[in-house]
C-alpha cells in the first residue's frame, strides 16, 4: 500500500501539493472561529453527586452560590457612611440585568444581621458584593459573565477588585490561550535555527517548519469539525496546537533524512522517494498509531477535559501522520536534489554531511561500549530512573484554583485578599447539601444536628427551599483539597438521609467544589485501569504487527513504565515539593491535579513509544539486511541516533516554550513532558534499549511459528527489507540489489526461536 501510495505521490506531486494548500486553507477559515465553539470547564463528572446537586438546585432554586465576588473599597467614604451604600448600590442597579441572577450587598434587604456583617471589610474601607450569574452549566454561567465583567468596575475615585470563581476561569483561560500563541512564536525562531544547523540547508529546514504550520491549520479546522458532534474543552486547542507544531516536526525530520540517506544513494529521485515512504514513512505510521493508541485511552474518562483532549489529541496526530506520507514527499518529490539548497557554511556542511553518511564514531562507539556491558549499563540505568521515581511515592493529588495563575493576576490577587478582609463572608469552602424531596420537619431537625456534629464540620444551615428541595451548607474546615475536607464530603455523603412526609429517605446529595474535586478524583482512579488496559494492549499488538516480535512489545511496555515512573518523581519534586518554585515563578500548592497527571503519562507513553519504535523499526531492518544481531544494534542506534536526538531536541523545544506559561498547570504539563522526552531519548533508547535488547539474545525476536505466520500475512513490513550487505557495524553506505525476503531474520521464522 506504501508503495503504491509513494509512487502516486511521485507522479502527482502538484495536485497533492495544491490539494493539501487548498484544505489547509479551508481549514485555516473554517476553525478561525474554533474559539467561539469550544466549552469551559468539563472538569466535572457527568451523572456524578455533584452535578446532580448543582442541577437540581438551578432548576428549582435558582443560583444560590456567587459566582463572582467583587470587593469595593471608597478612599474616603467607609461604609457607614450613608453616601457609600448610596453610590455603591446606585453602580449595582446599573449592571445588566440579562447577565446577573442574583445581588447581595451589606445593604440587601432581607439578609440577616450576620451576613451583612460579614460584607463588610476588617479594614473599614471596603464592602464585599456577591454575584450569582444565570446559566444552568458552567459554559452559559462564563458567557454571562463576559457580558458582565466590563460593568463591574465602579467609577473613579472607586476602587474595584473582582475575584471568585468565574473570574479566575476566565482569566486562566484567556492566559492560556495567550501564552500557548506566545510560546509557538517563541518556539518558531529557535526551531528554524536548529533544524538549519541540523540539516544544513534553508531549505530542507523549512519543510519541517512548512508541514508543522499546516499541521497547525489543519488542527483548528479538526478541532472546529469536532465542535459539531461532541463538547470540546477550550484547553484542547492549547495542548492540540502545540502537540500538532512538535509531532509534524518530528514526522518531518525522520522523513527528510531518510529521503537525503536515500538520494545519497541514488539518482533516482523518484525510487529515493519510494524508499523514503516505505521505510522511514512506515514508522512515523506505525509510530504515530502509538501516540493515537495513547491518546484513545483518555476516551475512557467521564469528564469532557480529558475527552476533548483524547478526540483532539487523536485527531491532529492523524493530520501529521497524513502529512508526513503525502504532502511531505509531494515537496521533496518537486525538489529533488534541490532540498539541500541554501547550504550553510563549507566547512560545517561537510561535517554535517559526514555525520549523515554514517562517519561519525560518537554513536557507533556508545552502542559498542554498551553492547560490551549490557548489565553494567541496564543496571545503573534502571537504579538511576528508579532514585529519579522516589519522589512519587509522596504524590498528593488537588485541584486546580486562583493558585496556578501567576502572583500579578488581579483574579488571583482579588480571591486571596477576600479571606483576610472578609472572613467567612464568601471565602470559606462550602459544602452543598440537597436534600431532593419533603423532609419530616423533626427528621430535618435531627438530620442538621447530625451534619454539625460530623468530625471537622463546620456550622450548618438552611440555604433555600421549597417543598420539593432543601438547600443545606455545610462548612468545610479547610481547602477544596485539604484531606479534611475530602473526608467530611464522604462523611457526609456516608450519613443517611432524614425521613421525608412518606416515610421512605429522602435522597441527599452533595455539591459544591469540594465534592466535584472528590468525584472527579475519584473517576479518574477507577477509569485509570481501563485506559492503561487499553493503552498498553492496544500498543503492544500494534508494536507486534511493526517488529514482528512478541518480547519487545513487552520490554518496550516495561521500559516505558519505568520512564514514566522518572517522569513523575520529577514532576513532583519540582512542582508538588516545590523545589523548583523560585526558578520557575510558581506558587507552591504542595498538590497537582490528576488531570494534568493523566495527560503527562498519557502524552509521554506515546512519546516514549514513537522514538523507540523508530530506533527498533532500524535495528530490525538492518538485521534483515543480514547483519549479525549486535551489528544491527550499533547501526540502527548510528543510523538513528542523531536524527532521534535531533527530533527531541526540537520537540523539547516546542515543550519548555509551553512551559514559560504564567499558568501553573501549563508548566507542569510543557516541562514535565520535555523531562519525558529527553529522558527517553537519551537514558532509555540510548542506553537501556540497546542493553536490554543485547542481554535478551535471538529471544527479543521470538515468535511463535502460528503468529510468524499471521504476522507475514499481515503485510505490514512492505518495503522494508531489502537484502543489502553493509560494509560493517561502523560503515557508509551499502550496497547490494534489493531482492524479496521475508519480514523477519530467515533464522527465526517459523521456528519459535
Amino acid at each position: 500500500m506504501l508503495d503504491a501510495l509513494s509512487r502516486l505521490t511521485h507522479r502527482h506531486a502538484r495536485w497533492v501539493l495544491a490539494v493539501s494548500l487548498a484544505l489547509a486553507a479551508l481549514a485555516a477559515v473554517w476553525g478561525s472561529s474554533v474559539s467561539d465553539h469550544v466549552q469551559a470547564g468539563g472538569f466535572t463528572v457527568p451523572g456524578s453527586d455533584s452535578e446532580r446537586a448543582e442541577q437540581r438546585v438551578a432548576e428549582e432554586l435558582g443560583p444560590t452560590r456567587p459566582d463572582v465576588l467583587v470587593t469595593y473599597a471608597h478612599p474616603t467614604l467607609t461604609p457607614d457612611d450613608p453616601r457609600f451604600a448610596a453610590d455603591l448600590t446606585a453602580h449595582l442597579d446599573a449592571l445588566p440585568d440579562d447577565a446577573t441572577a442574583r445581588v447581595v450587598g451589606p445593604w440587601t434587604a432581607g439578609l440577616p444581621a450576620d451576613a451583612a456583617a460579614a460584607l463588610l471589610g476588617t479594614d473599614g474601607r471596603s464592602a464585599l458584593v456577591a454575584i450569582s450569574v444565570p446559566g444552568t452549566d458552567l459554559d452559559a454561567r462564563v458567557q454571562a459573565y463576559g457580558d458582565l465583567e466590563p460593568s463591574l468596575a465602579a467609577p473613579e475615585p472607586w476602587t474595584t477588585a473582582v475575584g471568585g470563581a468565574l473570574a479566575v476561569n476566565a482569566d486562566l483561560t484567556h492566559r492560556a490561550e495567550t501564552d500557548i500563541a506566545a510560546a509557538e512564536t517563541l518556539a518558531m525562531p529557535v526551531l528554524l535555527v536548529l533544524l538549519a544547523v541540523i540539516f544544513g540547508s534553508g531549505v530542507a529546514a523549512l519543510l519541517p517548519v512548512v508541514m508543522g504550520v499546516l499541521a497547525i491549520l489543519g488542527a483548528m479546522g479538526l478541532l472546529r469539525a469536532l465542535t459539531l458532534v461532541t463538547d470540546v474543552s477550550t484547553f484542547a486547542i492549547n495542548v492540540t496546537t502545540i502537540l500538532g507544531l512538535g509531532l509534524a516536526i518530528d514526522y518531518a525530520l525522520f522523513v527528510v533524512s531518510r529521503f537525503r540517506e536515500e538520494l545519497a544513494r541514488t539518482d533516482d529521485v523518484g525510487a529515493a522517494v519510494v524508499r523514503t515512504v516505505t521505510t522511514a514513512g512506515r514508522t512515523v505510521i506505525f509510530s504515530g498509531l502509538t501516540v493515537l493508541i495513547a491518546f484513545a485511552g483518555l476516551l475512557a474518562f467521564p469528564q469532557m477535559f480529558l475527552r476533548s483532549m483524547g478526540l483532539g489529541g487523536m485527531a491532529v496526530v492523524l493530520l501529521d501522520m497524513v502529512l508526513a506520507v503525502t504532502l511531505l514527499p509531494a515537496l521533496l518529490a518537486l525538489l529533488g536534489r534541490r532540498v539541500d539548497a541554501g547550504r550553510l557554511p563549507r566547512g560545517l556542511t561537510q561535517r554535517l554531511a559526514a555525520r549523515r553518511a554514517g562517519r561519525t564514531p560518537a554513536w557507533t562507539r556508545l552502542g559498542r561500549g554498551v553492547l560490551r556491558r549490557p548489565g553494567v549499563v541496564a543496571a545503573g540505568v534502571t537504579a538511576v530512573l528508579l532514585l529519579v521515581a522516589l519522589p512519587a511515592l509522596g504524590l498528593v493529588v488537588g485541584s486546580s484554583d486562583e493558585r496556578d495563575l501567576p502572583a500579578s493576576s488581579p483574579a488571583r490577587q482579588a480571591t486571596e485578599r477576600l479571606a483576610d478582609l472578609f472572613p467567612g463572608g464568601g471565602s470559606e469552602v462550602t459544602l452543598d447539601v440537597v436534600l431532593d424531596g419533603a423532609p419530616e420537619p423533626a427528621a430535618l431537625d435531627g438530620y442538621l444536628a447530625g451534619l454539625g456534629a460530623l468530625p471537622d464540620a463546620g456550622p450548618v444551615r438552611v440555604v433555600a427551599a421549597t417543598d420539593r428541595l432543601t438547600s443545606v451548607a455545610v462548612t468545610a474546615p479547610g481547602a477544596v483539597d485539604a484531606p479534611a475536607t475530602r473526608d467530611l464530603v464522604r462523611a457526609v455523603r456516608a450519613l443517611e438521609g432524614p425521613a421525608g412526609t412518606d416515610g421512605a429517605p429522602v435522597e441527599v446529595l452533595v455539591g459544591g467544589a469540594a465534592a466535584a474535586n472528590v468525584d472527579s478524583t475519584d473517576a479518574i482512579a477507577s477509569a485509570l485501569p481501563w485506559a492503561l488496559l487499553v493503552i498498553a494492549g492496544a500498543t503492544a499488538v500494534l508494536l507486534f504487527l511493526a517488529l514482528g516480535s512478541l518480547v519487545l512489545p513487552v520490554k518496550a511496555i516495561a521500559l516505558n513504565v519505568l520512564s514514566l515512573g522518572a517522569t513523575f518523581g520529577a514532576v513532583w519534586w519540582a512542582f508538588g515539593d516545590a523545589h523548583l518554585a523560585g526558578a520557575l515563578g510558581f506558587t507552591a500548592t504542595g498538590r497537582i491535579d490528576p488531570s494534568n497527571l493523566v495527560l503527562i503519562g498519557v502524552i509521554a507513553f506515546g512519546l516514549a513509544m514513537d522514538y523507540e519504535l523508530f530506533l527498533l523499526s532500524r535495528v530490525r531492518e538492518e538485521h534483515l539486511r543480514g547483519r549479525s544481531a549486535d551489528d544491527a544494534v550499533v547501526v540502527g542506534l548510528e543510523r538513528t541516533g542523531r536524527t532521534i536526538t535531533s527530533a527531541a531536541l526540537l520537540l523539547v523545544v516546542v515543550l519548555v516554550a509551553m512551559g514559560t506559561s504564567g499558568v501553573a498547570f501549563l508548566k507542569v504539563i510543557g516541562l514535565g513532558l520535555a523531562f519525558a522526552v529527553l529522558v527517553d531519548a537519551t537514558l532509555v533508547r540510548a542506553l537501556l534499549v540497546p542493553a536490554t535488547v543485547r542481554l535478551l539474545g535471538r529471544s527479543v525476536w521470538w515468535l511463535p511459528a502460528p503468529l510468524a505466520r499471521l504476522h507475514a500475512r499481515a503485510g505490514l513490513s512492505e518495503g522494508e527489507a531489502p537484502a543489502e550487505r553493509g560494509t560493517g557495524a561502523g560503515g557508509g553506505a551499502d550496497t547490494g540489489a534489493d531482492v524479496a525476503t521475508d519480514d523477519r531474520p530467515r533464522e527465526l521464522v517459523g521456528t519459535g526461536a
